[in-house]
């Protein structure tokens, strides 16, 4: 020991980090315990028709976008 500088302990300091509600990780989690109950069939049939649903909207709009096009260059020409 130092007699001019004798040592201190420093007070703990205080750390607290408040826990906020994350929907989407809870989302996940829920998701996650699902599949490992067994739900992997009706979560595989679920997002193949959700990917079907979407492609088959995209080959409308791609259809339509076309059709437009066709129609105004019809008209132009």
């Amino acid at each position: 020991m130092s007699v001019l500088f004798p040592k201190v302990n420093k007070p703990r300091e205080w750390d607290y980090r408040p826990i906020y509600y994350d929907k989407d990780k809870e989302a996940r989690k829920e998701k996650l315990a699902r599949l490992q109950h067994g739900d992997l069939r009706e979560e595989f049939e679920r997002h193949r028709t959700e990917q079907q649903r979407k492609q088959r909207r995209n080959l409308w709009l791609w259809i339509g976008v076309l059709a437009a096009v066709a129609i105004v260059y019809y008209l132009l020409r």
